[in-house]
């Protein structure tokens, strides 16, 4: 995705830095470094909707079931479309047409059942896989690897969380502040965190500047921390509803 496109915070620096604390969880213990290695095939493409409206998620593809949580429209950092991960379809009680989907927050995993009116299709070619052995995050594109970056991953008392997960937001940091200058919000939240500087503990992968745990190493308080030219070369191509799976080898 060309820099252009990108989606950027609309907010000041200073609310963008409260951000960023809130949603990288940002540490700095360090830990053994581990050579980075992952899978070097995933699948493919994948389906996504953007929601052009606030969606109901329901439990069930009708829209007597039981609701799960209100979607909005927009990502509340940069205000760019939110973009869902779709796993399914279905049609429902008088032909109305439903989307299986991935959902931002907690309980992390969550997935629910949106109307497929008022969204718009797409379609993504690349893939995150964060390994947390290894401490290596791998970049795919049509199933097939092209970058594996070494990361710093979370402490053991902050694990990063495992689970799959997709991108919500590419947020722009400031010039010369902590874990610039790009981050990918990430639908995943922290499993001990549920509140972080104000915000809902929600993890990044983000860059690592003024910030000194190496590479390689388990420092933060969830996030994953990429080299800068890492971040500035995922932040380029990587839109929001990239899937993103983070698991141990």
């Amino acid at each position: 995705m060309n820099r252009a496109l990108r989606a950027t915070a609309t907010t000041t620096a200073g609310f963008l830095t409260a951000a960023l604390a809130a949603i990288c969880l940002l540490g700095i213990t360090s830990g053994p470094a581990v050579a980075a290695q992952g899978p070097t095939r995933v699948q493919g493409t994948q389906e996504l909707v953007v929601l052009l409206t606030a969606h109901q998620a329901h439990r069930a593809p009708n829209a007597s079931s039981p609701q799960m949580a209100l979607v909005a429209p927009r990502r509340p950092i940069t205000g760019a479309p939110t973009s869902l991960p779709v796993l399914s379809r279905s049609i429902g009680p008088h032909g109305m047409r439903w989307l299986r989907v991935m959902l931002p927050g907690r309980p992390n995993g969550s997935t629910g059942w949106i109307a497929q009116q008022d969204t718009r299709p797409l379609v993504t070619a690349w893939r995150i896989v964060v390994d947390l052995d290894s401490r290596g995050v791998s970049v795919f594109r049509d199933g097939h690897l092209l970058r594996t970056f070494r990361a710093v991953i979370g402490k053991p008392s902050t694990p990063t969380p495992t689970g799959q997960f997709f991108v919500e937001e590419t947020v722009e940091i400031p010039a010369g502040q902590a874990g610039g200058p790009d981050a990918l919000a990430l639908s995943a939240r922290s499993n001990v965190l549920q509140e972080f500087e104000g915000g809902p503990g929600q993890v990044a992968i983000h860059g690592s500047e003024a910030l000194n745990a190496p590479l390689g190493t388990a420092a933060s308080f969830g996030c994953v921390r990429l080299a800068t030219a890492s971040i500035e070369w995922l932040s380029h191509r990587i839109g929001p509803g990239t899937p993103v799976t983070i698991s141990r080898s």
